[in-house]
């Protein structure tokens, strides 16, 4: 049988996260497909059951956990030479129980930054990237509160932890600009940040930025992924995401959820509205508008990878 008239198995995989940011893979066992390689605990959606239903029902069964909180994150396809599944994953930071598991020939803590193991299952794989963008982006605007200020914001919110920056300086000289975001590139290096740039391919490179960040009249106009190790892209409605998706980008931001001094003029989505437009994504998705760090709860409820702010990352 053909991959394409294969059924697709629907597959709930937790992420299961210490406070330390640590993740939990399982190793296969010998009598499995794939037997060795290193997976997310989970397993197959049984009909008549909801992926949260599965996941809470495997974690249990596998693990012997009780899970206390599971946030809906990203839904990947892959087909193996023997299924083409749907792998519908979650983010679990809360359990009871010890951790005893009854179906792995071996259990890992892991960094996405600092693998110790290998090989992942090949459907796994392209998680681990995901896994490396934190859940905060803060983005410049350096135009509206003066160069001088921007910085010294920059440095006490990298102080207190941030560790995803967006450079986004259309009203600044061309100068200015280059100069800025030097600033900003060479005080996110010294302590592991990653960097993109939005709309300015040449200004990324000069800079050694990590990434490209595509305006949504950007990314309508390309036809293939940026050559940048991170690509993400503004989107405002459903077919601008799954664009994102299509040319492979590795983050997407969606907004305005709530209603922002940027763009007035525009109705907010509300949370309900934001969660409904990501659902099924296989690329993570910022929650963008209005927002600040007591909204992260909300964002991830609603499926969210994290939050982008544009004023409140700089107020505390």
């Amino acid at each position: 049988m053909s991959a394409v008239q294969r059924k697709i198995v629907h597959v709930a995989a937790a992420v299961i996260t210490r406070p330390d940011g640590n993740f939990l893979l399982g190793q296969r066992a010998p009598d499995t497909f794939y037997p060795g390689y290193w997976e997310f605990p989970g397993g197959k959606v049984e009909a008549g059951e909801t992926p949260r239903a599965a996941l809470i029902r495997e974690l249990n069964e596998e693990l012997g956990l009780d899970v206390q909180a599971a946030y809906p994150w990203i839904t990947r396809e892959h087909v193996y030479e023997h299924a083409h599944v749907s792998l519908h994953f979650f983010e679990v930071p809360a359990w009871k129980g010890e951790i005893r598991d009854h179906v792995h020939a071996a259990l890992s803590w892991q960094r996405a930054d600092a693998m110790t193991v290998e090989p992942m299952l090949p459907a796994n794989g392209p998680i681990l990237k995901a896994l490396r963008l934190p859940r905060t982006m803060g983005i410049t605007h350096a135009g509206e509160i003066g160069v001088a200020a921007q910085l010294a914001r920059l440095d006490t919110a990298l102080a207190g932890g941030l560790r995803l920056m967006q450079i986004r300086e259309p009203g600044l000289a061309v100068d200015e600009r280059k100069a800025f975001a030097e600033a900003v590139v060479r005080r996110c290096r010294a302590v592991g940040a990653l960097v993109v740039i939005n709309d300015d391919m040449e200004l990324a490179r000069h800079t050694k930025a990590d990434g490209l960040h595509l305006p949504a009249c950007r990314l309508a106009e390309l036809d293939e992924r940026p050559d940048c190790e991170w690509v993400g892209a503004s989107c405002h409605n459903r077919a601008e995401l799954e664009k994102a998706a299509a040319l492979g980008l590795d983050y997407a931001l969606l907004g305005n959820v709530k209603p922002t001094l940027s763009h007035p003029e525009r109705a907010p989505l509300g949370w309900e509205t934001f969660g409904g437009m990501i659902g099924k994504l296989p690329l993570p998705v910022f929650a963008l508008g209005g927002l600040a760090a007591n909204d992260l709860t909300d964002a991830k409820t609603a499926g969210a990878h994290g939050i982008a702010a544009i004023r409140s990352i700089w107020q505390g």
